[in-house]
């Protein structure tokens, strides 16, 4: 298995399943007369972030993830999606811009030094390898199943198929 199949599929996966999840939601939104804000705004808990941050982040970790792996231009993208539809935009951007890699580009990924923040005011490096294993995908998935979680916790009907995105 190629390093590219590790993880451009997996990315793709998740994003594709998050954009039909965000369908649900606005669906539930419409049906039970709630403001969309309240659920983009919605957290698990206090100090945890919202619902429209872990969208973000999810799309920053597959997006900068495949950049960092293939020692292309990290891309940076402002934070500023308020609304259902311009998450929408932003997976489906995200979307666009994995599916334009390609495997050769990956060639070697493995053992690649990789470099990227680590809070504020820290660089790390890893080996592509670890750095997909240990923090990329790990942190990926993270914020997709607290996302998948909090629209849950607030009532809309999604579950397991939904997050894996089978129908």
């Amino acid at each position: 298995m190629s390093f590219y199949d590790t993880s451009v599929p997996a990315f793709l996966q998740i994003l594709n399943s998050l954009s039909g999840i965000l369908g649900k939601a606005e669906a539930h939104c419409k049906a039970k007369n709630i403001q969309s804000d309240v659920l983009l705004g919605a957290r698990l808990y206090p100090d945890m972030l919202p619902f429209t941050r872990q969208i973000q982040l999810v799309c920053d970790f597959a997006a900068k993830g495949c950049a960092r792996l293939t020692n292309s231009e990290v891309p940076t993208t402002p934070d500023t999606e308020k609304t259902f539809d311009e998450l929408k935009q932003r997976l489906a951007n995200t979307i666009d811009y994995v599916k334009a890699f390609k495997p050769a580009q990956f060639d070697g990924g493995e053992s690649r030094d990789v470099s990227f923040p680590a809070g504020p005011n820290n660089t790390m490096t890893l080996k592509g390898q670890q750095f997909l294993n240990n923090f990329a995908l790990p942190n990926f998935y993270f914020h997709a199943a607290t996302a998948h979680g909090i629209l849950r916790h607030n009532g809309v009907e999604i579950g397991k198929r939904d997050f894996l995105g089978v129908r």
